[in-house]
């Protein structure tokens, strides 16, 4: 049987190295709390990041949950339904009504241009996502945000160092999230982050990180234990040192592939924005039915039967399921492109350690019908 190809790896450090460093966290006493692991992954992430602050996380939902309590983000806010679900569920956990908006085809991103329409008395924050890594129109959705007073909290899980311009897009809104899942470009095996903009909203979210302890008898609010601990730290800063490395090792994985698929009819893909400096988190393909021949399950399970794992991310829409089915935003005739998306994407495997061998066992599951 040929070996099973997978959606991605985790980035794994130096073994050597890390038990090192798990015997000097073993040696200190200190596992968790604030750590001196936990204060040099956030300094080195926010170097890294050209960001100003970091704040890290147990995982990537804890910190979406933690920005729309630190804003006292309340009624309705306008999101994507194309996201994990992780997006919306940090909404309704805060009691907050998640209203959607159609998107962009050429990013997957949240159309700018439908978000007014959406906006009502109850509207108090926008909370877009930077899509497979590609930025959203930030100018755009900034400006309609100052029109109206609306915060902008943006769910940058695959966003790890994008760039636009040579500025990090994780400076933009008033609060960005980012997750270190074992599947993303950047892990920690799990975990995650928040990026904000000036100390005291940092020293606010460090609190509510921590059960809201403000010192040792001080509790200055209904805080959550999300903080990391000292070992996936340790292992955090050993990931930062080759995620450059496994980046572009993408990189060259999505150019094989825009090359061997630039011809196939009915078979599309995005190429990189001019501008931008990508991370290479997903490889989407779009199947349109007609041209190619198949639908996009057909080539799906087709793929499988080949014990390649593609993934149909997002599907189906978070506006189907059915905790948020009944909205009234969550109409198919409101959401007619991200139907569409949804209902024709395959995220191809991408990970830095995928074969020559691999690479050409995907396409021609892809390309020789």
């Amino acid at each position: 049987m040929n070996k099973k190809i997978t959606v991605t790896s985790p980035l794994l450090p130096d073994l050597d190295e890390f038990h090192g460093l798990l015997k000097e966290i073993w040696d200190s006493k200190w596992i968790t709390n604030n750590g001196s692991f936990h204060k040099r992954l956030e300094a080195a992430l926010a170097e890294y990041l050209k960001v100003p602050y970091v704040s890290l996380f147990t995982n990537g939902t804890l910190p979406l949950i933690t920005a729309l309590q630190a804003l006292r983000i309340t009624g309705e806010v306008i999101t994507t339904p194309y996201s994990f679900v992780a997006t919306t569920h940090a909404l309704w956990w805060n009691g907050i009504k998640p209203v959607f908006v159609d998107i962009d085809w050429k990013t997957g991103c949240i159309d700018p241009n439908k978000i007014e329409a959406a906006i009502t008395p109850k509207t108090t924050a926008i909370m877009p996502v930077h899509v497979y890594g590609k930025p959203c129109d930030m100018k755009a959705i900034q400006d309609i945000a100052d029109k109206y007073g609306l915060k902008v909290i943006y769910d940058a899980a695959h966003a790890f160092g994008v760039e636009v311009n040579g500025e990090s897009v994780l400076n933009a809104g008033d609060l960005s999230t980012l997750s270190f899942h074992a599947t993303k470009v950047y892990n920690t095996v799990e975990g995650g982050a928040m990026i904000m903009h000036d100390a005291k909203t940092k020293q606010r979210i460090d609190y509510l990180k921590n059960f809201g302890f403000a010192g040792e008898t001080e509790v200055v609010g209904p805080g959550i234990n999300s903080k990391m601990d000292e070992m996936r730290s340790a292992y955090g800063l050993l990931n930062l040192k080759q995620v450059d490395a496994a980046i572009e090792a993408r990189h060259q994985v999505a150019i094989k592939y825009r090359e061997a698929l630039k011809d196939v009819e009915g078979i599309e893909y995005w190429d990189d924005l001019p501008g931008v400096k990508h991370n290479y988190s997903y490889f989407p393909i779009f199947v349109h039915e007609k041209e190619y021949g198949m639908t996009r399950d057909e080539l799906y399970f087709k793929m499988k039967e080949q014990d390649i794992l593609g993934r149909r991310y997002f599907y189906p829409l978070i506006s189907e399921f059915s905790t948020y089915r009944g909205l009234e935003s969550s109409r198919p005739e409101n959401l007619p492109v991200a139907h569409k998306m949804a209902n024709s994407v395959i995220c191809l495997p991408m990970h830095h350690a995928l074969s020559e061998t691999d690479i050409e066992r995907i396409l021609n599951c892809i390309t020789k019908k």
